[in-house]
């Protein structure tokens, strides 16, 4: 049996319920995992319909086998899949990374409990919260609580026997006041319990128990005439105000929500995660995901829902979306547009943005060349390209009410300037100022060239101008053969619009596009390449024209002159035997004669 026979009989076994298949190739590697409401209909649509991206064209091929597994529903089928992609790791699927480095905070299980950071987890019945993103997060709550309530550091079995008799003395902290003693029953366990109580609060990002208890308190102690106390309790009160306001949110009503948001490029997604509790975010985070084939936002927020759920143990029964996502059936799922709800999740996609940034800073120090993939993906799909621009060109026209008209070329390579490969053009076929024609001119000059040289040609040609400018310059891919074997721009000045071949509507970039930059760039560096030129030429035809205007004096003279005296105002100043040197007697005496 033929192997497309072999998958269309395992195809029609298929159930028509939610579940998760398998794909596995011909030594039974596993390549790929997904979920599916049918899973009959899903399997089927990867070899029923012609696939649009290439990558999942490669995966089809290497298909031997397929496996499944049914469940009830399709949020068990997402949870399943997120499982099964960490244990199995396709290579077809985006990588979701576990949390073993992450750091949480503790409160151990004992008598007077301790509380402190670590990254291990031991199953002893105490009580974990996290885990964080950043080791500043926890030191910054563990500092908090520290300085609000006095919590023992000793690692001691506060047994009551063994406080009864009298096996602990106090130690330094006590006398530094960091501790009430327990281990000498100076505190009771329900006041240390007391304290315990308001620090889960506080770290789960409620503190208005904490508030209350310290503002009660303070007005005890002031109403006793205990001033000085009070004071203290007034210095913890402000700690905890200053603390809550940093991570107050617009609405304090907002409570337990996760709030998720992506974008994304042609090869990563990013999706950012922000955790509510009582009107304050108590935990940021954006994960990264490599695409593996081309996956939509949809799918890849889908993922990183279920995935970032699972690692920081969210028991939110609501999350704010950008878009409708399939999730676990008992999530309440919310699509903010107007107000504070709309405006938190705004807050994430900046988060998300700025972390994106970030990286693209350090990959372009770390690792140039998947910077420069991703730039070439990147203009390839916005200047909807058939290939990656590799090789850019970028023609312009200069010239100042006529006189002296020139051409300049610059090439960019991988999206960096290339300037051994800069080329000045003189206009030479064009009376007067004619742009379009000497458009035409210089494109044909070095397209010809290149061709008749055997070199490799630009993946994308831009013009320097609007819909004129790129006509003129298509006559001459026409003439050439050239038209639709090279992709061919124009971006005109005003509102940087980018024009197509027959396309009378043009394509405005996001001007903080990494595409149009590179296309300013490209339009700038080839109008300062132009200029250049242009301004070496009027001065050195100003300067041979002033020799040139003196009777019998050309302009093989007026060059020898200037390669050996370097300026005219040497010329001047020079004396006639110095310039009979060069150019003999009677032709020094008559520019002598001239300047003096």
């Amino acid at each position: 049996m033929s192997a497309s026979s072999s998958i269309n009989v395992q195809i029609s076994a298929l159930p028509n319920n939610p579940g998760v298949y398998q794909f596995y190739d011909s030594e039974d590697k596993i390549l790929y995992v997904g979920k599916a409401k049918n899973l009959r209909k899903r399997v089927a649509s990867y070899f029923n319909k012609k696939q649009e991206y290439g990558k999942t064209r490669v995966l089809v091929k290497k298909i031997h086998s397929v496996k499944h597994i049914v469940v009830r529903t399709e949020s068990d089928a997402l949870l399943l899949e997120n499982n099964l992609i960490k244990k199995l790791l396709p290579r077809y699927n985006v990588l979701l990374k576990d949390d073993k480095s992450y750091p949480w905070i503790c409160i151990k299980k004992e008598r007077f409990p301790r509380v402190f950071s670590t990254r291990k987890l031991i199953k002893d019945g105490s009580e974990y919260y996290g885990p964080y993103t950043s080791m500043k997060t926890v030191r910054t709550l563990l500092d908090l609580v520290k300085s609000l309530y006095p919590l023992r550091t000793c690692n001691y079995d506060l047994s009551e026997e063994k406080i009864s008799s009298g096996k602990y003395k106090v130690c330094l902290e006590y006398h530094l006041g960091n501790c009430l003693g327990p281990c000498e029953g100076l505190q009771k366990e329900n006041e240390y319990q007391k304290q315990i109580e308001d620090i889960r609060d506080i770290i789960r990002g409620n503190f208005k128990s904490s508030l209350q208890f310290f503002k009660s308190q303070m007005k005890e102690l002031a109403k006793n005439m205990e001033f000085e106390k009070a004071q203290r309790i007034k210095d913890k009160l402000e700690i905890l105000e200053n603390y809550q306001a940093k991570s107050t949110v617009v609405n304090p009503k907002i409570n337990n929500v996760d709030v998720f948001t992506i974008i994304s490029d042609e090869t990563h997604g990013y999706v950012n995660f922000l955790q509510l509790s009582h009107g304050a975010i108590i935990r940021s985070h954006t994960l990264e995901i490599k695409k593996k084939l081309d996956e939509t936002d949809e799918e890849l927020l889908q993922l990183a829902i279920t995935e970032i759920r699972q690692r920081f143990n969210s028991e939110s029964k609501e999350i704010y979306l950008p878009f409708p996502v399939a999730v676990e059936e008992s999530l309440k799922i919310t699509l903010p547009k107007l107000g504070d709800k709309r405006r938190i999740l705004e807050l994430s996609e900046r988060n998300a943005r700025f972390f994106r940034q970030d990286r693209f800073k350090q990959i372009k120090i770390t690792d140039p060349d998947r910077h420069t993939k991703r730039i070439m993906a990147q203009m390839k799909a916005d200047l909807r390209l058939s290939e990656e621009p590799v090789h850019i060109e970028c023609f312009d026209n200069s010239n100042i009410q006529g006189s002296n008209p020139v051409a300049a070329c610059v090439v960019f390579r991988n999206g960096k300037p290339f300037k051994k490969d800069y080329r000045h053009f003189n206009i030479k076929t064009v009376e007067g100022p004619d742009d379009f024609a000497s458009m035409e001119e210089v494109v044909l000059r070095r397209y010809k060239r290149l061709l008749t040289e055997g070199e490799s040609l630009p993946q994308l040609i831009v013009i320097d101008g609007g819909k004129g400018q790129l006509s003129s310059a298509l006559k001459s891919l026409d003439i050439l053969g050239l038209r639709g074997k090279i992709a061919i721009v124009g971006i005109a000045k005003r509102l940087e619009e980018i024009y197509f071949p027959e396309d009378p509507i043009p394509l405005y970039l996001d001007k903080k596009s990494e595409t149009l930059k590179i296309i300013q760039q490209l339009r700038n560096e080839a109008h300062r390449f132009g200029i250049t030129h242009h301004r070496n030429k009027r001065s050195k035809g100003a300067i041979d024209s002033e020799l040139e205007n003196i009777e019998g004096i050309g302009e093989k003279t007026a060059e020898l002159l200037l390669k050996n005296f370097k300026s005219v105002k040497r010329i001047k100043e020079a004396t006639i035997e110095s310039l009979a040197e060069s150019i003999g007697m009677s032709k020094a005496k008559k520019i002598y004669k001239t300047f003096h």
